[in-house]
């Protein structure tokens, strides 16, 4: 734990078959701190990502009162846990008050095993986490998926709030989705509600005087005819695998690797995902092409959710929802995809940016 930088006061971490003591700096004041007394609400956050582990402490009108954040243990379960309660246990150490926990993880809990299930960070996957993290933390602790947390962080005081139904999306590194109903997680029979980015990238053909008008339609973006509404042959053949055993996942095409690779595979050269972006900005023309396939993919993506939960709101999170411009280019694309005579769901940014994951994670404990 002193690698990581963190000191945890007071803290036995009791994980498993280890057990783990942590004793407060010799020259902290303990009479000067109000360690564990009961006050005000206070609710902690965890996002528990691949690469960091952030923590945030709110207050009972959801003002933060503290944020902390340390490096991910790579492949390390047991030093994930330990990292996890040690920055919960620093956290009320410096507040004077103890807190409830949320954690947003990559993954979800098997309803039939108690154990983590569909984490990219795979240390995780098969452990009893949330087992693990209230022996540790003694106390209960509640978990979901990090979309869901950013849905319902967005959804509470959020871009999305006083919405009936909220939709979350996470475009970064993968494509994750979860779904908000009047305020709590919905989080369905197998625990997989809303996880969209392991659903195909929709395939439907018009009949053919539909598609005669369709192929007359252009990108607002660019102006350019949209030839193919739905995936051409082109886009079938060259299906990506995805790394949860299947070709041609939503995350394959609309995650950050992802747009970077389909810019390769049309010819371009190999950039990151920014940096396309930033060129499709400045009219660079294979750049635009790009990111105007990706707009495409995702307004029908898109078109499928709405088609089947009818949101009032999309709140879109990760790296890539920092693209201005697709608030105003999908919702322009997606009625040609949705069943209905107009659609009068909103595509919103997070009003949180990167912290609603975390913030969410803390309104877990919000009933």
């Amino acid at each position: 734990l002193a690698a990581l930088g963190i000191l945890a006061p007071l803290a036995v971490l009791d994980v498993g078959p280890f057990r783990m003591s942590c004793h407060v700096d010799s020259n902290a004041n303990l009479n000067s701190r109000r360690f564990y007394t009961l006050g005000p609400t206070l609710r902690l956050g965890i996002d528990l990502g691949g690469s960091k582990i952030e923590l945030i402490a709110l207050d009972s009108s959801g003002q933060e009162r503290l944020r902390r954040r340390v490096p991910t243990p790579q492949r390390d379960y047991l030093a994930t846990v330990a990292a996890v309660a040690a920055l919960v246990h620093q956290a009320e150490f410096e507040l004077g008050q103890s807190g409830s926990v949320g954690i947003g993880t990559p993954g979800a809990i098997s309803p039939a095993s108690g154990l983590m299930k569909n984490c990219n960070s795979t240390c995780l996957n098969g452990k009893p986490l949330q087992e693990d993290l209230e022996r540790a933390l003694n106390r209960e602790v509640r978990l979901a998926n990090d979309a869901n947390c950013l849905a319902l962080s967005e959804a509470v005081d959020g871009s999305a709030a006083g919405a009936e139904t909220v939709f979350g999306v996470i475009l970064g590194t993968g494509v994750g989705g979860g779904i908000v109903l009047r305020g709590h997680v919905l989080n369905g029979a197998n625990a997989i509600a809303g996880e969209w980015g392991h659903s195909p990238l929709p395939y439907f053909q018009f009949a053919h005087t539909q598609a005669d008008r369709a192929s007359t339609g252009q990108h607002p973006a660019t102006g350019e005819d949209i030839l193919h509404p739905w995936p051409s042959p082109r886009e079938l053949e060259a299906a990506p695998a995805c790394y949860c055993g299947k070709k041609g996942c939503v995350e394959t095409w609309l995650s950050g690797p992802a747009l970077a690779a389909d810019h390769v595979r049309y010819g371009g050269e190999e950039l990151p995902s920014h940096e396309i972006v930033q060129l499709a900005n400045a009219g660079y023309g294979p750049c635009s092409a790009t990111l105007a396939r990706y707009e495409e993919r995702l307004a029908r993506a898109l078109a499928g959710v709405i088609n089947l939960i009818d949101p009032d709101v999309i709140v879109l999170g990760g790296g890539l929802s920092n693209i201005v411009r697709l608030y105003d280019t999908v919702p322009r694309l997606w009625p040609r995809y949705v069943f209905s005579d107009r659609v009068d769901t909103k595509l919103v940014p997070p009003k949180f940016g990167d912290s609603s994951g975390v913030r969410g994670a803390a309104w877990l404990w919000n009933d």
